[in-house]
């Protein structure tokens, strides 16, 4: 089943350029099922989670987002019952960042996929992302003239469409370490949070011409 959810993510992502790709799920799929050995959680469920996590993902497929009809249908077409599910359906639903209106998960294995999720959107891959998704969705790179957003609600998160990429390290990525909900996942968030300090230090400095 795990195999057959590893293809089935394959084909829905294969021409993704926004950083929201295969590669991104299985980063999540192989951060989670670690985090998951250490907390002990139902590896089945974190497995199902964090390889389904992004199929009915609101930016990506808002006519499933509701319904998590894609992934619903995946696990009914593979056997697994109700119950799970459910569970699987409720971590997805809690994983993504709502500003302050973001949801620490239920259960230890949402947790692990939310922790896991989180991770791939910081540190050096995180950088990567920003910039890919920004360009994707038409934003500038930087404009000092336009001022990162903070303490947002998932409302004004949502409808935040005039912001910049570099904003974005400000409006989301560098509050993240301290949102990581397992130690394993605090652990790697400080060395990624450097990386992205350090980054955006440079950029400013190259942007003023100091270096």
């Amino acid at each position: 089943m795990i195999e057959n959810a590893i293809t089935y993510v394959k084909q829905i992502f294969a021409a993704d350029s926004s950083g929201y790709d295969y590669h991104h799920t299985i980063r999540v799929y192989r951060l989670a099922v670690e985090i998951a050995k250490q907390e002990n959680a139902d590896m089945q469920i974190v497995q199902l989670a964090a390889l389904l996590h992004d199929v009915d993902d609101a930016k990506l497929s808002p006519e499933t987002y509701v319904s998590k009809r894609k992934a619903v249908n995946f696990m009914k077409g593979n056997g697994v019952d109700n119950e799970i599910i459910e569970t699987v359906c409720k971590i997805i639903e809690e994983v993504s960042f709502a500003g302050n209106d973001s949801v620490v998960p239920s259960t230890i294995e949402g947790k692990c996929v939310q922790d896991a999720d989180r991770l791939d959107v910081i540190g050096a891959i995180g950088i990567a992302r920003a910039f890919a998704y920004g360009g994707r969705k038409g934003r500038k790179i930087y404009d000092p003239e336009i001022k990162p957003l903070v303490n947002m609600s998932k409302k004004k998160y949502q409808q935040n469409q005039n912001s910049t990429s570099i904003n974005h390290f400000y409006e989301k990525l560098l509050l993240l370490k301290d949102m990581m909900n397992t130690d394993a996942a605090k652990k790697k968030a400080w060395h990624r949070q450097s990386i992205m300090e350090s980054y955006l230090e440079e950029f400013m400095a190259e942007w003023e011409g100091e270096r």
